[in-house]
């Protein structure tokens, strides 16, 4: 199996087992595994990845991430969306995104999103910001300026709440 889809499958589950079942009861992870494999370099897994990301295409109106973002390792979608991201977002490992999360841009680059980032229900990222490492995102947020590593933030216009037990969550 796909070393990505495997990685997902077990933020979902705890286990890299009950592929099949998950599959077939969650549409996030449907669209995670039709994600992986249409940016597969594999010809064989790219192939059913097209094949796949087809026929969720009509399915796809909750979480709309373009084939082109990149995704680290375990993506969890929470609520099965929904999710709307810029094309030129790059998200890290082990990142959760809970519903209603959009990360955007007007003007050309959306955000970099570091490894074991939390995003919580309703919360926007606009424009070109880089999120460290670690981070937990309060519900509701709107994030217009790069946060550090092992931080907490929340509110509108995000702040920085404390340092202590950021991403918890992960």
């Amino acid at each position: 199996m796909n070393k990505y889809i495997e990685s997902d499958l077990y933020r979902y589950t705890k286990s890299t087992k009950g592929f099949l079942r998950e599959y077939l009861k969650n549409s996030a992870f449907r669209f995670s595994v039709a994600h992986r494999l249409v940016n597969s370099n594999i010809f064989f897994e790219k192939i059913i990845g097209v094949f796949l990301w087809g026929i969720n295409r009509s399915k796809r109106k909750n979480i709309q991430i373009p084939r082109q973002v990149k995704i680290g390792y375990g993506l969890y979608i929470g609520h099965n969306g929904p999710v709307i991201i810029n094309s030129t977002a790059m998200i890290g490992n082990n990142c959760n995104l809970s519903q209603f999360v959009t990360i955007g841009s007007n003007e050309g680059k959306a955000a970099i999103i570091g490894n074991n980032v939390y995003i919580g229900p309703n919360v926007c990222i606009v424009e070109n910001i880089k999120i460290g490492d670690n981070v937990t995102i309060g519900a509701g947020s709107v994030v217009t300026k790069d946060i550090p590593n092992n931080a907490t933030v929340a509110g509108n216009y995000a702040k920085i709440l404390n340092y202590n037990n950021s991403g918890r969550y992960i």
